[in-house]
């Protein structure tokens, strides 16, 4: 009986994990719903009202919730290997540009300016799109969360590699984070609300971009050239 046990609790264990994952798609589905709707609602109403503070604060909070699923469910199918890499040449101008224009409500509302470097024209990356979008997508929302007044996206070429970086002129990453850049999940702080999912999520994604033997990873410094934090994914 007592060998039989800790096979009956690995058994459990995965059926409450899958049980939370069917959750947490619903709620993405339904969050997902709510966020149509208010958008729908939003461009009904008058230039005043539609980037008003209140406003961006829904659309703030509803894309930071939205984020912390996707990363909850994109680990869950890590887990299980249920999260195939997809990668396609993609221009990165674009791709930036696609991912400041889903904020750019928000940017406004909170008088933040949103803009781009690359580093040559016509800049290609072989990735997956919608995992590297996601990360991007959730640095950007952080990012909002403590900028002052700028965020900037630049990409560049690296020993071979394909650098994605976001900064922003806010305070930097506090040094507890920076020093468990080792190990992203021990980035838990309930004092500061962080979770270190993003974190933890963006080097599981990068992690799974391989080239030549050469993984994808990410790092996080305070040497922004904005003054503030600057979040940095490698892609071979």
């Amino acid at each position: 009986m007592n060998r039989e046990r800790p096979e009956q609790e690995d058994e459990q264990a995965l059926g409450f994990s899958t049980v939370i994952a069917s959750t947490v798609h619903d709620m993405k589905n339904s969050l997902g719903m709510l966020m149509q709707a208010h958008a729908a609602l939003a461009a009904r109403l008058p230039a005043e009202l539609g980037d008003s503070r209140e406003q961006g604060i829904i659309e703030y909070e509803s894309m930071r919730l939205n984020g912390m699923l996707v990363q909850m469910l994109g680990l869950y199918k890590l887990g299980v290997n249920q999260l195939p890499l997809q990668p396609t040449h993609i221009e990165v101008e674009d791709f930036f540009q696609a991912s400041l224009a889903r904020h750019d409500n928000i940017l406004r509302s909170r008088q933040i300016k949103g803009s781009y470097q690359v580093a040559e024209d016509g800049l290609m990356g072989f990735f997956d799109a919608e995992l590297v979008d996601s990360v991007v997508g959730n640095v950007i929302n952080n990012s909002i969360r403590y900028a002052q007044n700028a965020i900037e996206l630049r990409a560049w070429v690296e020993d071979e590699q394909l650098v994605l970086a976001i900064s922003d002129d806010g305070q930097g990453y506090p040094q507890p984070m920076l020093d468990a850049q080792s190990d992203y999940v021990l980035g838990i702080n309930m004092s500061s609300g962080s979770t270190g999912l993003g974190l933890y999520f963006g080097a599981r994604i990068a992690e799974r971009h391989q080239r030549n033997g050469v993984q994808g990873r990410i790092a996080i410094s305070n040497d922004s050239e904005l003054g503030g934090g600057e979040f940095r994914i490698y892609l071979p």
